[in-house]
């Protein structure tokens, strides 16, 4: 392996929007129309790489893609050392703030950038990074939203076997905590007591109704109950981990590692799943996970599965990559799941080519 010196020439950033299989469906809103920004770090010596974001709202793409540009104004002849692009590109944005959609567009020129370094030294982003390849334990993600418990059961069962899952999420937020107690016992008796059954209420409850609706299904044997609380209420995080026998998990919106590190203060949460949009992308996600390492607690991914296949592999504390399929459209070559594991190929960088044809027709007006 050589590393040869890459210079940032220019970047291109596309906005796309795709159907979803299972459309959205939480307390908060109902989602059918998946924005994706797909950005192509271009470089003098001919080495692009290559990257996505998904920032939920399609308008969101309207001010994402010109923060992009500029910071491929900002950085045009520097050369492609991820750590430097990254912090050059925070702290140009220190006035605007850390946080928020500047972090989104760095984060999303970040992954680009190990991508390309690591196609310049022709070895997958995990081995660049010291580690190997290798099969990475994933749970389904791709549906089980608020539907009736038939819809749910036979949903369920039809996602344990699109990869051989041991594990699946089943999002909770329903009108009353019986609703989601026959839930909860409907994909029991669909797929088994052997596979897993991570819950996400996707921050849709108060304190008062977190406490008696997560105490309510506390001895259900869940893997985890996911942001039962709005996102920066750590307060009411701290206290639902230190009464609940279930695992909290929570940290897609922790906006950087120290937003991570505030929360490991805290006793937040048992588990932590930070988003790499969110984090920082793969510079923001090593720092947040020797936090977690050095803290002991587990840490799973947040959509991005490609580039949280990578990462996994290099976590001291790596626990379970969220397998979604909704970047599946605009690649050429999707990443696969068998027996519940993520197999990352052997391609040089984090592995995505996209399927051009499919984005011609699929742009979305800027």
């Amino acid at each position: 392996m050589k590393l040869e010196k890459l210079t940032v020439e220019s970047i291109r950033a596309r906005p796309v929007v795709v159907t979803l299989r299972r459309p959205i469906v939480n307390r908060l809103t109902a989602v059918e129309d998946w924005p994706l920004i797909l950005i192509d770090l271009l470089t003098a010596e001919g080495v692009t790489g290559r990257s996505y974001l998904e920032p939920y709202v399609v308008k969101a793409m309207r001010y994402l893609i010109p923060a992009l540009e500029d910071l491929a104004d900002l950085l045009k002849g520097r050369v492609v050392a991820p750590f430097d692009l990254f912090d050059s590109a925070r702290e140009s944005l220190r006035y605007v703030g850390y946080g928020g959609q500047s972090l989104i567009a760095v984060s999303g020129l970040d992954m680009a950038a190990w991508d390309a370094l690591a196609k310049a030294a022709d070895v997958p982003l995990c081995v660049l990074l010291g580690g190997s390849v290798g099969p990475v334990p994933a749970y389904n993600s791709n549906g089980l939203w608020l539907k009736e418990p038939e819809a749910l059961a036979q949903e369920a069962a039809e996602l344990v076997t699109e990869g051989g899952f041991g594990a699946l999420k089943l999002r909770l937020g329903r009108a009353c905590s019986g609703a989601d107690v026959a839930a909860i016992e409907a994909v029991r008796a669909s797929v088994g007591e052997d596979v897993r059954l991570m819950t996400d209420y996707s921050q849709a409850l108060d304190l008062a109704e977190a406490l008696s609706r997560c105490h309510a299904i506390d001895e259900l044997g869940l893997a985890w109950i996911e942001d039962p609380l709005v996102y920066d209420n750590l307060d009411g995080y701290a206290r639902l981990t230190a009464e609940l026998d279930t695992p909290v998990q929570t940290g897609e919106h922790f906006y950087g590692p120290r937003d991570l590190h505030r929360a490991v203060q805290m006793k937040a949460s048992d588990f932590v799943m930070p988003d790499f949009m969110r984090i920082g992308g793969v510079t923001g996600w090593l720092r947040a996970a020797a936090i977690a390492g050095a803290s002991g607690i587990p840490i799973s991914t947040h959509l991005y599965p490609e580039v949280g296949a990578h990462m996994l592999r290099v976590t001291e504390t790596a626990h379970w990559l969220e397998w979604q399929d909704w970047a599946e459209p605009v690649l050429q070559n999707p990443f696969t799941v068998s027996n519940g594991r993520l197999e990352i190929s052997d391609r040089p960088g984090i592995g995505l080519e996209w399927d051009e044809d499919f984005i011609a027709a699929h742009l979305a007006e800027g």
